[in-house]
């Protein structure tokens, strides 16, 4: 029997920071209920709970929510605290990397500073990843560090595909195509409709 006080997971499909929640979720078989928003048309179900009106955000049992997806990641996989070398190249993913990969791949939505390349900007982390990555990021299988970062990636070498696939970053581009292959991140990637009161709840569950 499925329990009225599952988790609720407000996401939007593409958006890389819901992709990196719904990978940790389902990593760990955390059964929940999936609600897809419409950025334009948010629900005011989720701007109750998290007035800020970004996703994704997760209303636990007792009135919790998490509204940022590091958050939802380490409830979800409840490990050690990372190393500092490992927060900080989540930090510079979400920050340096996140500003220039947004004006890269939006020119003229953000504001730019002339002269600048923002892809080379970009790349300087693709190339700290190349030189970090042997299999993965932190060792021999997937890791809440890979789950952080690769969406981001991802949505990087989708900008100009052609481009990335001539550039010289072989052990990135292996692990990137791994991570988009695998079944896992085919689960996430499911398409559901825009949630409303009035449809039927989709819950997210695993087999045993």
């Amino acid at each position: 029997m499925i329990s009225s006080t599952l988790p609720i997971l407000y996401s939007f499909r593409r958006c890389p920071y819901a992709i990196r929640a719904r990978l940790a979720l389902y990593a760990a078989k955390i059964i929940h209920e999936h609600r897809e928003i419409r950025l334009k048309d948010k629900p005011l179900e989720m701007l109750a709970i998290s007035p800020k009106g970004t996703v994704p955000v997760l209303q636990l049992e007792g009135g919790v929510v998490l509204e940022e997806s590091l958050d939802i990641m380490n409830w979800a996989f409840q490990a050690p605290a990372l190393s500092l070398e490992d927060q900080g190249i989540i930090t510079e993913n979400d920050t340096s990397f996140k500003y220039a990969l947004d004006r890269y791949k939006y020119p003229g939505r953000y504001f730019e500073e002339p002269g600048i390349s923002y892809r080379k900007h970009c790349e300087a982390f693709l190339k700290k990843l190349e030189g970090r990555l042997h299999s993965f990021l932190t060792g021999n299988t997937a890791s809440l560090v890979d789950m952080a970062i690769f969406p981001f990636i991802r949505q990087f070498a989708m900008v100009d595909p052609e481009w990335f696939k001539e550039q010289p970053y072989p052990r990135l581009k292996i692990w990137l195509d791994f991570l988009i292959s695998i079944s896992l991140f085919q689960q996430v990637m499911q398409d559901y409709p825009v949630w409303t009161l009035k449809n039927q709840p989709v819950i997210i569950a695993f087999e045993s």
